[in-house]
């Protein structure tokens, strides 16, 4: 079986870094990817897809990355589940776990290109 995902695309909002209690590092991303088709409208619709990466990726996605910036993403696909506790209906989440992460710009300023 395959489970193979690239993806290339601009964020949406700027990486959040979380450690957790192991101490390993994980960062969530957000992925704006324009449609290859447009809708009646004439216009690309965008979808906003859930990106994790860990440990040494996850510090430079937070380190180096910022909202805008243009990146392909290479990973898999993940479907968690768990049940609301306010509802008890199953809910569900489908993400990318990426393993590995490109930047195809530079940064819009020098003080972030020399960080």
């Amino acid at each position: 079986m395959l489970n193979q995902v690239g993806l290339v695309g601009r964020l949406a909002r700027d990486p959040e870094m979380k450690e957790l209690s192991s101490g390993t590092k994980m960062t969530n991303l957000v992925l704006a990817v324009d449609r290859d088709y447009k809708n009646k409208a004439g216009e690309r619709e965008t979808d906003f897809i859930n990106v994790v990466t860990w440990r040494k990726l996850a510090k430079h996605c937070a380190d180096f990355l910022t909202k805008g910036r243009l990146v392909s993403i290479e990973g898999k696909i993940e479907v968690s589940n768990w049940e609301d506790k306010e509802t008890g209906e199953r809910r569900y989440k489908t993400g990318v776990v990426a393993n590995k992460v490109k930047f195809l710009d530079s940064p819009k300023n020098s003080a972030e290109a020399s960080a």
